[in-house]
């Protein structure tokens, strides 16, 4: 077995927080991802959601603050992307802004505007440098006003919930869209800072506002929601989902029932009984310390990424992603452990299989899945 050459055979993981990215249980989140980066990690915090306050700086600076001391132990380099505005000094747009990112192996995106976020970063360099460093393997991670922007039909909280405006959506960053799912995410699912007088559950819609949002949304969409205090973790390269936190995640389909879908009395006392008819669809419900199928969520498709950025922005990226030399042998003790990893994945024992994993780290290498098998590199 050799180490193959060139770039990452899989995207990276997707973390979505449903809240509570600097708290104790994102730190949990965290940490999770972090061990299984490689020593000393880059880690690019994007700033753009929160780039039309004036504070943005010390928001973003809140979420460094939290990773460099709290996840000390894995050494990380933190840098601040400052790419607030289009036009400005700190444009999306600009190389030297937006570089770090073709260097990350975590990149960071969370609190702010989701429809400022969209705003700035549609067709931006940033946005472009972010969707193919992940493609090459890094890991994203996104919370609050992040999650929502980078769904296909993205939810203006700060419009309708403060301003007034009518229901509706805006088109999103569609991040899935390039791996062919329609999703849209909506954090906050089970919030209830409005107590017994207001429901500001489902992002501070409610209830009956977003029965009313799911008849506006087309047919074809998949609506995730995460509780607070939640994550989920997507990971492609194993094409599993994880749920780590408080709460759980509520996934709503539209069309035919799948196998495990929630039962009729349970989406009554859920109250989303009336959105499963208005969709024609059904729903699942995965609660913390889950681990279920990505497929449950749709079917992941990394085929032709390259095809839908632009050439020169993907062969940069391309050619900043450092393979090690093609005749470098595998030793035996690391083929052994990929060989019963890969049993384990197939027997769908991702415990056993996480654990092969790290034992595969700890000896200097990394293991990526790929359709055509396991691909090992060094770390």
């Amino acid at each position: 077995m050799k180490v193959p050459a060139g770039a990452s055979a899989s995207p990276g993981p997707i973390i979505l927080f449903g809240s509570g990215e600097t708290s104790a249980s994102g730190r949990k989140v965290f940490d999770a991802i972090l061990q299984d980066l490689r020593p000393s990690p880059n880690v690019a915090l994007l700033e753009t959601p929160a780039g039309f306050e004036l504070n943005s700086a010390q928001v973003i600076a809140r979420v460094a603050e939290f990773i460099e001391h709290r996840l000390q132990n894995y050494k990380p380099q933190i840098t601040i992307v400052p790419a607030r505005k289009r036009g400005t000094d700190h444009s999306p747009d600009d190389p030297d802004i937006s570089a770090p990112l073709l260097q990350a192996d975590l990149i960071f995106m969370g609190p702010g505007s989701p429809s400022y976020a969209v705003r700035q970063l549609k067709d931006s360099l940033a946005w472009y440098n972010t969707l193919a460093r992940h493609r090459l393997g890094a890991a994203i991670a996104l919370a609050s006003a992040a999650v929502i922007a980078i769904s296909n039909q993205a939810l203006p909280v700060y419009e309708i919930y403060k301003v007034g405006e009518d229901l509706h959506w805006k088109p999103g960053l569609d991040l899935f869209g390039y791996y062919g799912l329609q999703l849209v995410f909506v954090p906050h699912w089970n919030n209830n800072e409005g107590g017994s007088d207001l429901d500001t559950s489902r992002c501070f819609m409610g209830q009956h506002r977003f029965e009313r949002l799911m008849e506006l949304l087309p047919g074809e969409m998949t609506v995730v929601g995460i509780d607070e205090h939640t994550a989920l973790i997507m990971d492609p390269a194993q094409g599993c989902c994880h749920i780590v936190g408080r709460g759980g995640v509520t996934i709503i389909h539209t069309g035919p029932v799948h196998s495990g879908a929630t039962t009729s009395q349970d989406l009554v006392e859920a109250g989303l009984d009336e959105v499963v008819r208005i969709r024609s669809g059904h729903i699942h419900q995965f609660q913390s310390g889950e681990t279920f199928e990505l497929k449950r969520i749709g079917m992941f498709k990394h085929t032709n990424f390259e095809e839908k950025l632009p050439r020169e922005i993907w062969q940069h990226a391309q050619s900043l992603t450092v393979a090690p030399p093609s005749d470098v042998e595998i030793p035996d003790e690391v083929c052994d452990l990929v060989k019963r990893r890969q049993a384990a994945r197939e027997s769908k024992d991702w415990e056993k299989s996480d654990v092969l994993r790290k034992q595969i780290q700890a000896l200097g290498w990394q293991v990526q899945d790929t359709p055509d098998g396991s691909e090992v590199s060094l770390l």
